[in-house]
């Protein structure tokens, strides 16, 4: 049986989605952690297969305790050459870990919903290297539109891989060396977090540039198919993409 998976959240009642369900389908134990909550983390990622940082309320320049310490503690798996991956605060506290701003849109723009994202010619490269498809072919293609919850966007990271790239906010999905992942976009939500989230944050649709709340299940009725078909094929490619530790 493989190593767990380290599991980050950053609310009690938060999950990991569809994201946890693929990867127990995939014999991988879930290591749920929540330091929001006083949960420790690893020294090492030497009992884990890889570490997923999700979102929260939280803001990656939050001066918690907890905050500094999760953006700190990236630099465990970046080290060790362990699968890392993050999810919009997750993909932002690796981008400020790496020394990168994290900041709100100038115009004070939000993405709530459905927005349409391209991937780059490295992002389309992505599954090929991972062995998808035939002749180097990666079948499954990125989505045209993903979910979003975010009012902050992360600047790409010196020495960063751009994947996707989206209109209100350019940075969508980059990649840090061989293992290291970050996306601004939410392909773990199911259709019940769905439901908690426009109940629990209804507040937000006043945002500028938020999709009101019926549009986000309308447009989840069009694209949520092929953001599962690719979010299965690119969690092959992430928890592949692992370095043996070196020798001591």
């Amino acid at each position: 049986m493989p190593h767990p998976v380290l599991i980050v959240l950053h609310q009690e009642h938060s999950s990991p989605g569809r994201i946890g369900r693929l990867l127990t389908e995939r014999g991988y134990r879930l290591d749920i952690r929540r330091p929001c909550l006083g949960e420790t983390l690893p020294a090492t990622l030497a009992e884990h297969s890889g570490a997923i940082i999700f979102g929260g309320p939280q803001s990656a320049n939050d001066c918690h305790a907890y905050v500094r310490s999760e953006i700190d503690w990236i630099g465990v798996p970046l080290a060790e050459g362990k699968p890392y991956l993050g999810i919009c605060l997750g993909a932002q506290m690796l981008a400020r870990h790496l020394g990168a701003p994290v900041a709100r849109h100038p115009e004070g723009l939000v993405e709530i919903g459905y927005y349409p994202i391209r991937a780059t010619q490295a992002g389309a490269a992505l599954l090929a290297e991972g062995g998808v498809g035939e002749g180097g072919v990666a079948e499954i293609a990125w989505p045209e539109h993903v979910y979003h919850w975010h009012n902050e966007g992360f600047a790409l990271p010196a020495g960063a891989e751009l994947l996707a790239e989206g209109e209100a906010f350019p940075n969508q999905a980059f990649r840090y060396g061989p293992a290291a992942l970050g996306i601004q976009f939410h392909p773990e939500v199911t259709h019940h977090m769905m439901c908690r989230w426009t109940v629990t944050a209804a507040d937000s649709f006043h945002l500028p540039g938020a999709r009101p709340p019926r549009a986000h299940f309308v447009d989840r009725l069009q694209h949520d198919g092929r953001i599962r078909l690719w979010l299965d094929a690119f969690l092959d490619r992430w928890l592949a993409s692992g370095q043996p530790m070196a020798a001591e």
